[in-house]
């Protein structure tokens, strides 16, 4: 069996629950979450203990077991705590700030890059150099600090652009200064 899956989902005494044949709803004190698990996964809430289970034990419902198992769980976690990222730029000139919601970023480019948050998600930057996402669903808050990576991935020679806190780059050594030539 999966030891994802057997797992209980200890559900908080302000979150409730609701079952609506395949579709699972999350309420909790910071929102609401809604999503459709595969219709196979049999799913039990008793005593405030969410229990995910599946019919049979193929490959497919092997692994839908666990995948459902942890999408119901960061439903709660999301609507009890909420998830975030926080991204470190570095690199001469390369700064953030905040206008409204949106978040503007100089890395280099003829112009800035402006970023609009989907809903539910906040941008907060403390510093010029920081950027912190956060938000009730961990897949947005995700998709959302990747998206602002892309636009300034962080190069192996000297080591600009945005990062994840606390993600090491690889560095490469540059050239050999011209070693060979006669």
């Amino acid at each position: 069996m999966s030891r994802i899956g057997r797992k209980p989902i200890e559900l908080p005494k302000d979150v409730t629950v609701k079952l609506d044949g395949n579709e699972v709803f999350v309420k909790g004190p910071k929102g609401e979450l809604s999503r459709a698990i595969h219709k196979d996964m049999i799913i039990k809430i008793d005593n405030g203990v969410l229990t995910v289970e599946r019919p049979s034990d193929n490959k497919e419902h092997r692994s839908l077991h666990g995948l459902s198992r942890t999408l119901i769980n960061n439903m709660v976690v999301g609507v009890t705590q909420g998830f975030s990222k926080t991204l470190e730029i570095s690199g001469v000139g390369y700064r953030a700030s905040k206008s409204g919601t949106n978040l503007n970023l100089t890395l280099g480019f003829s112009h800035p890059v402006v970023v609009e948050p989907p809903q539910g998600i906040t941008i907060d930057v403390p510093a010029p150099n920081k950027i912190i996402i956060s938000g009730i669903n961990k897949e947005s808050v995700g998709a959302l600090a990747a998206k602002v990576r892309s636009f300034r991935e962080p190069e192996p020679y000297k080591g600009k652009g945005i990062r994840y806190e606390g993600e090491r780059v690889r560095r490469k050594v540059g050239k050999a200064g011209g070693k060979g030539k006669k």
